[in-house]
């Protein structure tokens, strides 16, 4: 099957999908391989044709080593150039009929029909080889790395189960250390927490379609208050039920990402956080109302339509609304983003990065960011007023946000003596269950109400 020598093709195998435009939305945008929905069709299409030919058919599931670190050193715009290498080099490698697909930001699924155990071993070794090679992102040459599962599909078996037994492989490749191969069958089959949150992904991505399409979405609000008691303003935090039990926001909130629900769920967050933003105003308690976003939807060119959108239909200032960005957004080179981000200011919504001191900031990209606020991570808080040294950070990021024309808030406070700490650092303001725990929209107009009074 595999000729000896190998040398690498001179371009992409044919496969089922290479009559259809680069724009097709089956395919990614990056690597134009097909993206998770196509690549799932392609499985069930690849191994009912294995089972009526009797043929066997490999599952190859590659991820890549270490690439948050590339997202978070050279932002995403670097790391999607790196994810575009390897996609060339992937392609490269491979000489056989074979449909690529990518299933995540750093994972790529490879379905190679008429390949046995022996020569997809093979073949997934030479990957080894290809994706180590060294690369260079702006100035600076690196050395990627993988880790690969192979499967090879059994008589009766369905395509996930088959692309199952692959990332098992794989999560085990990893936790080995990396830049290494695990064949289905060599890897254990208890005790890894990766099995249990592959099995869990597709049940999470049902439930994430059920909740928007039958109200199982909620946003609960946290007060930001500031050292003077005034409420500086309210965050909203996104919830989701099934079947009446919340769903952990750690465990939907990734999937979303992967599967692209992202958008969907922040474009309802926009519409319910200035609808509540509206209702506090006509109850004569008008507070900023801060939205979380993420990269995906300042990344969609729709972005800025969902934000006026939402803005008209609630009929809110847009002076009373934020959009809280994670600390490494403010890195991402990406045009769009940075348009969308300077468009929002441009109307009047405010911009807030959070989680501050936790990720790899670089000061430049802040010096350039119009945000209107800071808030400083709640690792830097729960060690206070003992640790010295957070306290001296604290101060230090506190000053600097100053400086800049920013809100500084501290996350995360859940005591007297660390609030006396953030106050003696300077800092503006503060949020945690020390002024409140996330409460319901109905809970908050009367917490509100009831300050106002006070």
């Amino acid at each position: 099957m595999i000729d000896h020598p190998y040398r690498p093709p001179p371009e992409r195998p044919q496969c089922y999908f290479d009559t259809m435009p680069v724009a097709d939305p089956l395919l990614d945008p990056i690597t134009g391989f097909l993206n998770r929905k196509a690549g799932l069709r392609a499985a069930a299409i690849l191994v009912a044709e294995s089972s009526t030919s009797h043929t066997p058919l490999g599952a190859i599931w590659v991820d890549i080593d270490r690439f948050r670190q590339v997202n978070e050193s050279f932002g995403h715009r670097g790391g999607d150039r790196v994810i575009a290498l390897i996609a060339e080099r992937i392609r490269a490698v491979v000489r056989l009929q074979c449909e690529y697909s990518r299933t995540g930001s750093d994972e790529f699924v490879l379905l190679v029909p008429a390949i046995d155990h022996a020569d997809a071993e093979l073949l997934a070794r030479r990957l080894l080889v290809e994706i180590e090679r060294p690369l260079r992102i702006d100035t600076i040459l690196i050395r990627p790395s993988a880790s690969i599962g192979v499967a090879i599909n059994q008589i009766g078996e369905n395509p996930i189960a088959l692309l199952e037994r692959a990332d098992r492989a794989m999560v085990e490749a990893k936790r080995q250390g990396g830049n290494r191969l695990v064949m289905s069958g060599d890897e254990p089959l208890t005790g890894r927490p990766g099995v249990q949150l592959a099995r869990e992904e597709p049940a999470i991505e049902s439930a994430l379609y059920a909740a928007l399409e039958s109200g199982g979405l909620r946003l609960d609000f946290q007060p930001i208050v500031g050292l003077d008691g005034r409420v500086e303003a309210v965050e909203a935090l996104m919830r989701c039920y099934v079947n009446g039990q919340q769903v952990d926001p750690a465990r939907f909130i990734p999937v979303a990402e992967k599967t692209g629900l992202i958008v969907r769920l922040g474009e309802w967050s926009l519409l319910q956080g200035t609808r509540c933003a509206a209702r506090l105003c006509r109850q004569g308690t008008p507070t900023k109302l801060a939205i979380n976003v993420s990269r995906a939807q300042l990344l969609s060119p729709s972005f800025i339509q969902a934000l006026h959108g939402a803005l008209l239909c609630a009929d809110v200032p847009p002076a009373l609304i934020e959009l809280e960005l994670t600390e490494s957004l403010i890195m991402d080179l990406s045009e769009t983003i940075q348009a969308n981000l300077r468009t929002a200011r441009e109307v009047g919504v405010g911009l807030a990065i959070d989680d501050f001191g936790t990720g790899y900031s670089c000061l430049s990209s802040l010096k350039d960011l119009p945000a209107s606020k800071l808030k400083l991570d709640r690792t830097f808080v729960g060690v206070l007023p003992d640790d010295r040294r957070s306290f001296a950070i604290v101060k230090a990021m506190t000053r600097l946000g100053q400086e800049l024309g920013m809100i500084v808030v501290a996350e995360g406070v859940e005591t007297c003596t660390q609030l006396a700490a953030l106050a003696e650092a300077g800092v503006d303001a503060s949020q945690g269950f020390l002024h409140a725990r996330p409460m319901t929209e109905d809970a908050l107009l009367a917490w509100m109400t009831q300050r106002e009074q006070k």
